[in-house]
């Protein structure tokens, strides 16, 4: 199948091919900065929780998109559907072999099977799921109905957890931020 020519609509992002060009120079913690950076935006305009996420294919990040479900009424709206969907439209495919995920927070079960629908590579997370619940989001219980994350121990990978641990923290703090 020959991927469809991506849409002229779509908004560019000179970011990314900043990044593109200077690919050598990134490396997986870089990758992960800008999933925190892409959160960190979605907090402050309070479209929804601290979670971000990039995805990366060939060295380049081809999609960043963060939480969205207040802002959209959208329960689906997590930042990694968020990723796929643009993604998908930007390579014209809903096929997304050879693309990475980087992600502020352990995908919920949505999301992870939205990864594995998509056929993404692997997932690198920062925060856990009991990370999660310590801001309030309710993962854990999603798990344990279907069965846990121990089949899942190549396909996601944990990553600059600190990091991550300090948005959520930014989080946490701050005085305007709508909990759901």
């Amino acid at each position: 199948m020959v991927p469809k020519k991506i849409p002229q609509e779509l908004p560019t992002y000179p970011d990314f091919m900043y990044i593109c060009k200077n690919k050598m120079q990134m490396n997986r913690h870089k990758y992960m900065q800008a999933a925190i950076e892409t959160a960190r935006q979605g907090i402050r305009e309070h479209a929804g929780g601290p979670f971000g996420t990039v995805i990366v294919k060939d060295g380049c990040i081809i999609a960043k998109a963060h939480n969205c479900v207040l802002r959209d009424n959208d329960p689906t709206a997590h930042g990694e559907i968020t990723a796929l969907r643009d993604a998908g439209r930007r390579l014209g495919s809903h096929d997304l072999k050879g693309c990475e995920l980087y992600t502020t927070g352990e995908p919920c079960t949505m999301c992870l099977c939205a990864c594995m629908w998509a056929n993404i590579d692997h997932v690198y997370y920062g925060c856990t799921i009991a990370d999660n619940a310590l801001i309030g989001f309710r993962d854990a219980q999603f798990d344990e109905k279907f069965g846990g994350r121990g089949n899942f121990k190549d396909f996601l990978i944990q990553l600059d957890r600190e990091k991550c641990l300090a948005l959520f923290e930014e989080y946490r703090q701050m005085d305007d931020a709508l909990r759901y």
